[in-house]
């Protein structure tokens, strides 16, 4: 045991040159800390604690508890010293709670009035778990951006500032501004990923005026949107359809914060999986290949947790294995919602609607704050109408009550209850709005038309009448340009190789009847997208047993015509469950494999986004009772619009590169 603590402190001083008595000072005191009294330690507890803080000292102290895997480092002069207990997540928790108790963890702590510096990442990591009123019950009563506060030189000594950054060189060289300047009496540091020794140096350069107070590591680099359901909101999202000859530093800061995301989320749950990733696709394949790199190499110390019987597993997918399900339109509440309104962290822009009030201009759609909601968020449309009537006369029977006030006693009653009328109130309001907005679309885009036909597109074959069909739309003038490309593109993706004459003739009719159609766009998308791209049966007609499922399917009915599309994740789900999923199509990263029986624990990250029908059919599953709890992350959540979006893009960047795909 000794010789192993003699070689631990070797590597501190290493890191830092010849070690003086501070650096010491600080390395015994992390030590202490972590229950290890050193037998040759030269200093009492009391001088050490007392100890006024210089930078040698704080990087010692830092780096060796670093060494033992606490991520807690920095505290000012005469408050002594602490560790943060990071509580053991399972993968049964859901990701909402993970991210909820760290940012408690963040405030609850720290007494007085504070000051929430975020970044542009982190802005949206909180928000989707923490609603304003909560921030104000933890005395938070300023929420700033790094970038915007670092300009700012108005000082306010009574706040206390608390950063919660991604630790990115451009965040470090903001706070390294902010502590040089410091404009705030104490600084909390929290960062959401792992930080890396030169910025620890960094930081602790800036801290001349001795104002930091603790540096610690909270795994939350990841959107908890749903229980089951995460995101990374990447901005250039269309950069893993392009080869990597065309952009390598865009693909590679693509993959870097994939990798970044996948390592914060299972640091988060105490987990290292074993990795898959699918064959076909490059850029799943080196995502994949750079987190087991990560998790077993580089940081193989940090993800060296309890063993478990059998590992959780990570399958690392690609968006273009079933371009099918962000083309549809969608007729559950939640993935309603993205398609025609769009919903971003949790809200949804109201503010084009004519109509809408001051107080629903923006609107939050949480599972977790709103119970009608949660209630709600995963039925069809005609159930969402009969269930927001029940609600508005729940309320109006509550209002009539209220009316009826005579004495001292009901009129106290009623004080006590009117915050939650009110919120009542709020909550009626805004979800009866958002249903009158839905329906006014569905009838002025005539969608229950045109789902009909995207349905039997995606879910059944017949060739000739598809493409009488998606003609006959074509021609009808209410249907409008975005609803005429995705019927052809459905089509082109079902009948690219049966069909091509029928195929070109839908082509020029569509470039002679959208304003708005992109020359060359379709053809890209059946080159990115296409039969010859794909692993997965996303149709149903490859495999037997998926072929007499849909047999059956038809000789039985569906119950509902507009939501009888299921996403292929559902087909992988069922793979994994049945310890069916091919080791050819979806190999194992490295020697890591899958010991003993199937996992427990799955995690399907879907590189180039996720949709909201995809997370319904993870909820959906984790609800029975298979033994097997699935969480499903992506680069971003998708709808039709921003598909295109970045399939427009992705193509504009391909055209304007010398390299021809």
């Amino acid at each position: 045991m000794e010789k192993k603590k003699r070689k631990k402190r070797k590597k501190v001083n290493s890191t830092f040159g010849k070690a003086g008595k501070i650096e010491q000072e600080g390395a015994c005191l992390a030590t202490i800390l972590i229950g290890n009294f050193p037998t040759d330690c030269p200093f009492s507890i009391s001088s050490l604690v007392g100890r006024r803080r210089s930078e040698t000292f704080l990087l010692a102290f830092y780096l060796h508890l670093r060494f033992h895997f606490i991520a807690t480092a920095f505290t000012s002069f005469g408050a002594g010293f602490t560790t943060v207990n990071f509580e053991t997540y399972e993968l049964k928790m859901v990701l909402i709670s993970v991210v909820r108790d760290y940012i408690n963890k963040m405030l609850q702590d720290i007494s007085g009035m504070k000051v929430f510096i975020l970044d542009s990442q982190t802005v949206s990591v909180v928000s989707v778990a923490y609603s304003q009123s909560e921030l104000l019950q933890k005395e938070v009563f300023l929420v700033e951006l790094v970038d915007t506060i670092s300009m700012s030189r108005e000082s306010m000594y009574h706040l206390k500032a608390v950063c919660f950054l991604r630790p990115t060189s451009e965040n470090i060289q903001l706070l390294r501004r902010q502590l040089a300047n410091s404009r705030f009496g104490e600084y909390h540091l929290f960062f959401s990923n792992i930080l890396k020794e030169t910025q620890i140096h960094i930081l602790a350069d800036s801290d001349e005026q001795d104002v930091v107070q603790q540096v610690v590591e909270f795994y939350g680099d990841f959107m908890a949107i749903d229980p089951y359901h995460f995101t990374l909101n990447m901005a250039s999202n269309h950069i893993y359809m392009i080869p990597a000859v065309v952009d390598p530093p865009s693909l590679q800061h693509f993959c870097d914060r994939v990798v970044d995301g996948l390592a914060a989320l299972f640091l988060a749950l105490k987990q290292r999986p074993v990795i898959r990733y699918q064959r076909t696709s490059d850029v799943a394949k080196r995502i994949a290949q750079e987190t087991s790199k990560l998790m077993y190499q580089q940081e193989s110390g940090l993800f060296d947790f309890r063993r478990t019987e059998v590992s959780p597993l990570l399958l690392v997918i690609d968006r273009r294995d079933d371009p099918l399900t962000p083309l549809l339109n969608q007729w559950t509440y939640q993935a309603m919602v993205h398609e025609l309104l769009g919903i971003q962290d949790n809200k949804v822009d109201l503010k084009s609607i004519g109509k809408s009030s001051k107080d629903h201009q923006e609107v939050v759609l949480s599972s977790e704050q709103d119970s009608f909601y949660k209630a709600n968020m995963y039925n069809n449309f005609g159930e969402i109408g009969m269930n927001i009537k029940k609600l508005v006369d729940d309320f109006q029977q509550i209002a009539k009550s209220n009316q009826n006030i005579q004495t001292i006693e009901d009129m106290a009653k009623f004080v006590d209850n009117y915050p939650e009328y009110r919120k009542m109130h709020g909550n009626v309001s805004k979800h009866v709005t958002l249903v009158t907005e839905l329906s006014k679309i569905v009838e002025e885009r005539k969608l229950m038309f045109v789902s009909q036909t995207e349905q039997e597109l995606a879910c059944n074959g017949g060739q000739m009448a598809a493409f009488e069909a998606v003609t006959s739309l074509l021609n009808n003038e209410s249907t409008s340009d975005i609803d005429r490309m995705r019927l052809v593109m459905l089509y082109a993706l079902r009948y690219e190789k049966e069909s091509p004459v029928q195929l070109m003739q839908l082509f020029n009719k569509l470039a002679s009847c959208s304003a708005k159609y992109k020359k060359g766009l379709i053809q890209f998308l059946l080159k990115q997208a296409g039969v010859d791209k794909r692993t997965g049966d996303l149709y149903g007609n490859r495999d037997l047993l998926n072929i007499a499922r849909n047999m059956a399917r038809g000789l039985k009915g569906v119950e509902n015509v507009y939501t009888q599309h299921q996403p292929l994740v559902v087909q992988t789900m069922e793979s994994i469950i049945k310890g069916r999923l091919r080791d050819v199509d979806y190999p194992f990263v490295g020697n890591h494999f899958q010991q003993g029986s199937r996992p427990q624990e799955v995690i399907i990250f879907i590189v180039g986004g996720t949709t909201y029908e995809e997370s319904r059919s993870v909820a959906l599953q984790n609800s029975t009772t298979s033994g097997i709890r699935f969480i499903l992350g992506g680069s971003v959540v998708l709808n039709s619009r921003r598909f295109l979006k970045d399939l427009e893009e992705a193509q504009r960047k391909s055209r304007s590169s010398a390299t021809v795909i």
